[in-house]
C-alpha cells in the first residue's frame, strides 16, 4: 500500500468497525457487558454513556476534515481501550478477558499513527500565504507536526 490516504482509510476503517461492534452491547446494556462491568467494579450506569461517547469518537475518526476533533476522538477512544485494558489487568482477568482491549489498543494506536502521517492536505494542509488577495504568495508549507520558527525575527547580535 503506497498511497496513504488509502492506508489510513483501511486501518480506521477497520478500527471504527472494532470500536462500534464493541460500543453496542455497551449502549444497549446486554446481560454480558453489564455482568464484565461489575466483574471490573464499575457503577452500570456509565455503561451507555462510555458507550455513546465510544459510537461518537468512532465516527468522529471516519468523517473527513475537522482536524482537531479527530485528535480528541482518538485521545477519547485511546483512554478508553487503555481504561479498559488497565482494568482486566488490576482485577486478575486471564488474556482471553483482556485480549480484545489490548487488540484495539494497537488498532487505535496504529489508526493515529497512520493519521498522523498522511500530508495534511488529505488530512489537510496548512499553507501560510502573505499579502493581499490580489497580491498573495506563498510563504511555506508545513505539515503536520513540524515546528516552524519565524522568519521575520533577528535572533541573535
Amino acid at each position: 500500500m503506497k498511497n496513504p490516504k488509502t492506508r489510513y482509510w483501511i486501518v480506521t476503517s477497520l478500527m471504527a468497525a472494532f470500536m462500534l461492534l464493541s460500543a453496542i452491547p455497551d449502549v444497549l446494556g446486554i446481560p454480558g457487558a453489564v455482568a464484565v462491568f461489575r466483574h471490573l467494579g464499575y457503577p452500570t450506569y456509565l455503561l451507555p454513556f462510555l458507550g455513546t461517547a465510544k459510537t461518537f469518537g468512532a465516527v468522529a475518526v471516519l468523517v473527513p476534515r475537522f482536524q482537531r476533533l479527530k485528535e480528541w476522538a482518538f485521545a477519547g477512544l485511546l483512554f478508553d481501550v487503555t481504561g479498559a485494558l488497565y482494568s482486566h489487568l488490576s482485577v486478575g482477568d486471564p488474556v482471553s478477558a483482556w485480549t480484545p482491549a489490548a487488540i484495539g489498543l494497537v488498532m487505535v494506536s496504529g489508526s493515529y499513527l497512520v493519521y498522523r502521517r498522511l500530508p495534511m492536505d488529505q488530512g489537510g494542509t496548512h499553507v501560510y500565504v502573505s499579502g493581499s488577495d490580489e497580491g498573495a504568495r506563498t510563504v511555506g508549507i508545513r505539515r503536520r507536526g513540524e515546528r516552524s520558527e519565524p522568519t521575520n525575527i533577528v535572533w541573535g547580535n
